[in-house]
Parts: structure tokens; C-alpha cells; sequence
């Protein structure tokens, strides 16, 4: 009889914390339905429509107009190729980076913890203020820039104002912003390293340069994966840069795919075919993850 009151008391308490746990769980449960889940299903359902935001009573179901539209619009392929090309210059520039500072602050030198301080504060700074300080830095004719670029006898350069340039400006503009995070991740990474292995490295002989080839590298394996991964994801959703510093100008060389999609279902209020060009962007983007893991899980 007492073992018997005992499960009893022990299923009710389990029960009480089933009911907890689901009751913790609730909040996050609807926020993710109300502004995850929810905007995704709608947006699926108008992507098949012609809804004009300003007249949200009259919507029609036109099949797969906006796809074919979508086929032949040429502002739609060059603002996912400027979103690919960010992809293929910032990702090793920003991961170089953010390894290359985590190498630097993990050594014992004076004035580490202001270096520190110092390569992390960009990440914490709005976009919109580093977009509008780097604009001011890179103004073609009075910025600091190309002031100093003149005083060493070059001559200044259009930077933002050029199609060729103005990409690149950007990429080294958001390397700048995102690599202090991705070197804290780096240097705790490095902090994990056993000092065995470098001990064991020096009496072997080996120089820096093994050493780093050797054990620094391996050992960071699965961080680097993280950070690449974490960098992809955030350089698909670029839109504040191009916004502040370009408007996607000149000529659409800034545009990227994000930005198109705001412009077309914001600005010009075209909801039903921002939705369409947002459900195949979402199509590539999980295309693009599916093959990552595939590899990964292959090179495992």
C-alpha cells in the first residue's frame, strides 16, 4: 500500500510538472505562431494573389502570374546576385578577420582587455549609426578617406558612388561591424585548446606556422563551422547597409534581395508579388542549408 501512494504521489507531481513546463512553453508557443509561423502561412497564401496593400478589401487569386513576372523581372536577378556576390567576399573576409583578432587578444600583451573592448564595441552599435559614420568617412569629395588618400598622393576614390566599388565598400563596411563577434566565439575557442598540445608541438619543433596548420585549425573545426554558418544566415538578411548608405544605388549595384523584397511590398506596396519573390527566396536559402548539412554530414 505505500509503494503504491508513493507512485501515486509521484505520477501527480510529474503531471504537475508536465503542466508547468507546458505552461512556461505557452508564451513562446504563441509568439513564434503570431509572428513566425502565422506571417509565413499568409504570406504563402498572397504569394498567389494580386494584393495591393492600399486596397486590402480587393484581392484576387491569379495563380502563378506573379511567378512568371517574377521569371523576366532582370531587378529581381540583380539584387540576388549583389546578395550572393556579399555572400561569396564577406564570409571568408569576416571569419579571416574575426580569427586573425581572436589570435591577437588571446596572447599575453599589454592593453588586452582595451583591445578587446575596442575590436567588440562595433557589434553592439546600431547599424543605422556605423552606416551613417562610414558615409560620412567615405564621402567621395570631403570624407577623412579619401583626405588621407590625397595627402599620400593618390587620387580619391568614388567608393559608394561607384557600381564596381560600391559592393566591396559595403563588405568591408559589415566585416568591420560583425568580425568582433565571431572573435569572442573564436577566442573562447581557443581558450578550450589544451595547452598540452602546444607544449607538445614546441618540443617537437614545430614552428608558428605548423603549430597553427597542425592543432590551432583542428581544434577550431566545429566553432569555424559555427561561425560560417551563423555568418551566412546573417549576410542573406543584408539590408540596413544598402538602405542607410546606397538606397541600393548606383544602378541597383547595392540592391540586395531583402531590400527588393521591402521595397516592393513596402514602398511600392505590391504585397502579392513581394510575397511570391519571398517564398522563392525562401526556397533557395533552404536549398542552400540542406546542402551544407549534407556536406557536413558527409565530411563527418
Amino acid at each position: 500500500m505505500r509503494i503504491l501512494k508513493t507512485k501515486r504521489l509521484f505520477g501527480k507531481y510529474n503531471i504537475g510538472e508536465t503542466v508547468a513546463a507546458y505552461a512556461f512553453m505557452l508564451p513562446a508557443f504563441v509568439f513564434i505562431i503570431t509572428f513566425v509561423i502565422g506571417p509565413i502561412v499568409i504570406s504563402f497564401g498572397y504569394a498567389f494573389t494580386d494584393y495591393y496593400l492600399l486596397k486590402p478589401h480587393d484581392i484576387h487569386f491569379i495563380g502563378f502570374e506573379n511567378f512568371r513576372y517574377l521569371f523576366s523581372d532582370k531587378i529581381m536577378w540583380k539584387a540576388l546576385f549583389n546578395t550572393f556576390q556579399f555572400i561569396v567576399m564577406v564570409i571568408p573576409l569576416q571569419v579571416g578577420t574575426a580569427l586573425a583578432l581572436a589570435l591577437l587578444v588571446n596572447k599575453k600583451i599589454r592593453f588586452n582587455l582595451f583591445f578587446r573592448i575596442s575590436f567588440f564595441a562595433p557589434v553592439v552599435m546600431s547599424l543605422v549609426v556605423i552606416s551613417i559614420l562610414w558615409m560620412t568617412l567615405l564621402n567621395p569629395e570631403s570624407g577623412l578617406i579619401n583626405t588621407v588618400l590625397s595627402s599620400l598622393g593618390l587620387p580619391k576614390q568614388p567608393f559608394l558612388a561607384s557600381t564596381t566599388q560600391v559592393m566591396p565598400t559595403i563588405v568591408v563596411v559589415s566585416a568591420w561591424q560583425g568580425a568582433g563577434y565571431q572573435m569572442m566565439i573564436f577566442l573562447a575557442g581557443l581558450k578550450n585548446i589544451p595547452a598540452e598540445y602546444y607544449e607538445a608541438a614546441k618540443i617537437d619543433g614545430s614552428n608558428s606556422w605548423q603549430t597553427f596548420r597542425n592543432i590551432t585549425l583542428p581544434c577550431l573545426k566545429n566553432v569555424t563551422i559555427f561561425i560560417m554558418i551563423t555568418t551566412l544566415i546573417a549576410a542573406f538578411k543584408l539590408i540596413v547597409q544598402p538602405m542607410v548608405m546606397t538606397g541600393g544605388g548606383p544602378k541597383n549595384s547595392s540592391l540586395t534581395i531583402v531590400f527588393y523584397i521591402y521595397q516592393t511590398g513596402i514602398r511600392y506596396r505590391n504585397v502579392g508579388y513581394a510575397s511570391a519573390i519571398t517564398l522563392i527566396f525562401t526556397l533557395i536559402v533552404a536549398a542552400i542549408v540542406l546542402l551544407q548539412r549534407r556536406l557536413l554530414r558527409e565530411e563527418g
